[in-house]
């Protein structure tokens, strides 16, 4: 599912709980990260390392730890820049060589509605007013939940190209279906704040595409390395 949100040249795997990559073995110094984690924890951040290392194996690059730096932010192998996330039995990676985008984001959620409290501690105003809206057309479909999701994402491609925090409250984003059933689509963020700057360029919008299947919502945002100047 996540690698059908993402262009070609990304390469994305992804694992549920019935899958061997949901047995991956730790290498020693991700071991210690967990430590302390309770086994449901230490089960998803094997797997989901697992799937990094297999997107690895597909680039071409030889299986190496993920670890993890600032902000928890994923430490990835020179010239590869990547994204994770682990919900209830799913798991994916996605990773690309740095010369092929500037940064990217996913996030994947168990379908099924927010807890009480959290939409209106993250949501705008305007957003929250869309939601409405769109559960009234596709009720089957829980919003709020893609909405979350969709904010994971964007946070997800902007920390690496500014090494800061980004608030929930500091993007407006907007999702669309593009289909009658109301299962997939896009979404497009609009920056609050200053955006960074790829390229010398200054980027205020983020792209990016949503799908729910299998009682898992995906999302992903793809940040394109700008067209040299002539």
């Amino acid at each position: 599912m996540i690698e059908e949100l993402l262009p070609e040249s990304v390469v994305a795997v992804e694992a549920r709980a019935d899958d061997p990559l949901w047995d991956s073995p730790l290498h020693p110094a991700e071991e210690a990260l967990v430590v302390r984690a309770v086994a449901k924890r230490r089960r998803e951040f094997a797997a989901v390392r697992g799937c990094a290392r297999r997107a690895m194996e597909k680039l071409g690059v030889p299986p190496q730890p993920v670890l993890t730096g600032e902000r928890g932010a994923p430490s990835w192998p020179d010239g590869l820049l990547g994204s994770m996330t682990h919900c209830d039995g799913y798991c994916a990676a996605a990773l690309v060589r740095a010369t092929d985008l500037a940064s990217l984001g996913i996030d994947a959620e168990p379908h099924g509605p927010l807890p009480e409290g959290v939409g209106p501690s993250v949501f705008l105003p305007a957003e929250t007013e869309r939601l409405d809206r769109l559960a009234a057309r596709w009720p089957a479909v829980h919003w709020d939940r893609l909405l979350f999701s969709a904010k994971e994402s964007v946070y997800k491609a902007w920390f690496p190209l500014t090494r800061q925090w980004l608030d929930f409250s500091e993007a407006d984003i907007t999702v669309r279906p593009d289909a009658e059933s109301g299962t997939s689509g896009t979404l497009h963020a609009e920056l609050l704040v200053p955006g960074p700057l790829v390229g010398g360029t200054r980027l205020q919008t983020f792209e990016g595409r949503w799908a729910v299947r299998h009682g898992v919502v995906a999302t992903a945002v793809v940040i394109p390395r700008p067209a040299p100047h002539p």
